[in-house]
């Protein structure tokens, strides 16, 4: 079990409003949101589009529901944009992140990234050369130095159709990085959804892990994606991804391998999906009887 004086509990935004589709939860206020969230009873949250951008008004509605954010997606175009402007907004991001009381930042290489295109998931992806594995690493351990100097720890979130999507890659990028400037944000469901092992990943990294998405899958949704040809957000659309209790993962173990690690952060629950098909409320509620059954949480 989880040791509830290391270990908080909290859940995404994207099950009730997608930012990569806005068309999804359109109807949903950030007020029900997290008003939902705090009723489903988790304490912390990553950030939506709908989310206030001044950091007093956030603040005061999220004290009113006894909640805080706990980090926020932040795009890197490392491998396709000058250093220099991915390091700027990115300090834009983590001060506001800092102000609002988070631990960490979460990271995502966008520069060649097809998760938000209409580029079939499984055939698409592009592959880094060289060049681009050091422009990557790089620029990751200098922006480490910059959120570490600023109190705040990077963390790096492997994804669907991007250019850190496999274990192997996942292998290359943490071995050019340096522990003491930059950690994994482990993500269950996009290891799953590319048949890697998530476990051997999750038991490798275990002690580099800062940050954990709790994500499941759907796997007969995966192959229709597979067979079809279809994108990643079609596939979202579809429902490949679920909260954990509802998919294909077994939470147990990875709850587990965490606890004899000493983990210390947040899990969270992130399961974007259609919020007229999967109620945000209801889903968030399975997940969090879930969690207190599997991790004592």
């Amino acid at each position: 079990m989880l040791d509830k004086n290391k270990v908080k509990l909290g859940i995404a935004p994207i099950g009730w409003t997608n930012d990569d589709m806005p068309d999804l939860g359109a109807e949903n206020t950030f007020q029900q949101c997290v008003s939902e969230m705090a009723l489903a009873g988790f304490t912390g949250c990553e950030v939506g589009n709908k989310y206030p951008k001044d950091t007093a008004v956030l603040k005061k509605a999220l004290d009113l529901r006894n909640m805080q954010i706990c980090n926020a997606w932040f795009s890197t175009f490392l491998t396709t944009k000058p250093y220099e402007e991915t390091e700027r907004e990115f300090i834009k991001h983590i001060t506001f992140l800092k102000e609002m009381g988070a631990k960490v930042v979460g990271v995502s290489e966008q520069g060649h990234s097809i998760q938000g295109t209409d580029l079939p998931i499984f055939e698409a992806k592009y592959v880094m050369n060289d060049e681009e594995w050091d422009m990557l690493t790089s620029g990751l351990n200098k922006l480490g130095k910059v959120a570490k100097d600023m109190g705040i720890a990077l963390t790096f979130h492997h994804h669907m159709g991007t250019v850190v999507q496999t274990a192997a890659e996942i292998d290359r990028m943490m071995e050019n990085t340096d522990p003491e400037l930059f950690s994994l944000l482990f993500d269950s469901g996009h290891l799953a959804y590319c048949g890697e092992d998530y476990m051997a990943v999750l038991k490798k990294y275990a002690k580099r892990i800062k940050h954990v998405h709790l994500k499941d899958i759907r796997p007969e949704v995966i192959e229709k994606v597979k067979a079809e040809h279809l994108s990643f957000l079609q596939g979202v659309r579809l429902g490949t991804f679920t909260v954990p209790g509802d998919g294909a993962i077994d939470f147990a173990p990875i709850f587990e391998v965490l606890a004899e690690n000493d983990y210390e952060g947040y899990v969270l629950v992130e399961a974007e999906q259609d919020p007229a098909i999967a109620n945000p409320l209801e889903y968030a509620i399975k997940a969090r009887k879930y969690i207190a059954e599997k991790a004592g949480l």
